[in-house]
């Protein structure tokens, strides 16, 4: 019995892997998408509009709904609706106003560093290591060749850079929230629809600010509403499902991990669907993201082998006492 448990817990795992990756490769090519979205588009619209048609696909695919319980509960998936829907996405299509693509690109990877912080202090069954950190910080001098992919002008600009830093901490804070959620034992992809509820409603005060317009005639262009639905099937309704699964079972901080993936995404869907050159700085700094995950992963892994070790030890001293 106990080895079954382990079996289907270990295919678990390796199934929450595989859907982090599918989940990080998606979400590295919705800059495509968006790119040309933004010639009809605000940033604003275009994530109303995608997390609308998000919460309509997941309604669709499962119309139950998980029952009011108590205000903590309510709390936690408002709370992750505000930090993962409203506040990152606003961050960061705020920050690219203010400070270069390539600063604000290494700036939100830092959100691993930041769930790894929070996890330790909020998370009883997740603990930091040294080689997460480590791993950090190998994979952040990879991403940071490849976004300035060689042109090495480092321009600082104090509100963008914070802006982009909130950014990483609010994605670090929806990962925390959601694993939390997680342990309440609710479907993924109803906890996932109800984020997306109290995400939706807590964006609409917002939209006057960045001057939103229905103006619905933007969808009769074929391509806009390829694109959208896109962004709202695949990059919010399917991805957001498989990565709050994937922190359910990995955990905030093994999961947050893949997020290293991104860039490397962006730099081979460039190059294949919009034919930019990858230059050996750029293929440099993939070689420094892959060393680092794994780095990360393993000295993970060793860490977790080595307590359960001691706990078989712990247990098996008892039964002999």
């Amino acid at each position: 019995m106990e080895n079954e448990i382990q079996s289907t817990a270990g295919r678990n795992r390796i199934k929450a892997h595989i859907l982090a990756f599918i989940t990080i490769f998606i979400w590295g090519t919705t800059y495509i998408s968006t790119k040309m979205l933004l010639v009809d588009f605000s940033p604003t619209e275009i994530m109303f509009f995608r997390f609308i048609l998000a919460y309509l696909a997941l309604l669709l695919v499962k119309p139950m709904r998980i029952p009011f319980k108590n205000p903590r509960e309510e709390l936690l998936f408002a709370g992750a609706g505000f930090c993962g829907v409203v506040l990152y996405f606003t961050l960061q299509n705020t920050c690219l106003v203010y400070t270069l693509a390539s600063n604000a690109g290494v700036l939100v990877s830092v959100a691993p560093f930041f769930t790894a912080i929070f996890s330790f202090f909020l998370l009883k069954s997740e603990s930091l290591n040294k080689g997460f950190f480590i791993g950090f910080g190998i994979s952040i001098i990879g991403i940071a060749l490849i976004s300035f992919n060689g042109n090495f002008i480092l321009k600082l600009n104090p509100l963008g850079d914070i802006l982009a830093i909130s950014c990483a901490v609010a994605w670090a804070a929806y990962c925390i929230l959601m694993k939390k959620i997680s342990v309440l034992n609710y479907n993924v992809l109803l906890c996932t629809r109800k984020i997306f509820f109290y995400g939706i409603i807590l964006m609409i005060p917002i939209l006057p600010i960045f001057g939103f317009q229905w103006d619905l005639t933007r969808f009769t262009v074929l391509p806009n509403v390829l694109h959208m639905l896109f962004l709202g099937f695949g990059a919010s309704a399917l991805c957001f499902v498989t990565w709050n699964y994937a922190v359910g079972v990995l955990g905030a901080v093994r999961t947050s991990v893949y997020i290293y993936f991104n860039p490397i995404v962006t730099v081979v869907t460039s190059a294949i669907i919009l034919q930019e050159r990858i230059t050996p700085v750029a293929i440099v700094g993939v070689v420094l993201i892959l060393a680092g995950l794994s780095l990360s992963e393993r000295k993970t892994i060793l860490i977790k082998k080595e307590k359960k070790h001691e706990d078989d030890s712990i247990e098996t001293g008892n039964q002999n006492s």
